[in-house]
C-alpha cells in the first residue's frame, strides 16, 4: 500500500537509526511490526493476568507443561 504522510525528519532519522533499516521504508515497516508485536504481547499479559494459570496437587509448571 502506498502511503503519503507528513513525519519529522528528526523522527524518520531515529527510527531509521534504531532499526537499522537501510531505506525509510524498511525502517517504518520494520518499527511498525515491532509495535504490533509489543502490543500483542501486552495484550497476552492482559489476559493472563485477569485469568491466571494454577498449578494444584503439588505440580511443578514442568510437570504441568508435559500432560
Amino acid at each position: 500500500m502506498k502511503v503519503t504522510a507528513i513525519i519529522s525528519d528528526d523522527l524518520i532519522s531515529a527510527v531509521k537509526e534504531y532499526t537499522r533499516g537501510s531505506t525509510v521504508t524498511e525502517a517504518i515497516t520494520i518499527a511498525l511490526k515491532d509495535w504490533v508485536d509489543l502490543y500483542h504481547v501486552r495484550e497476552l499479559n492482559k489476559r493472563i493476568s485477569q485469568n491466571p494459570v494454577h498449578i494444584s496437587n503439588g505440580q511443578s509448571i514442568r510437570e504441568v507443561n508435559r500432560t
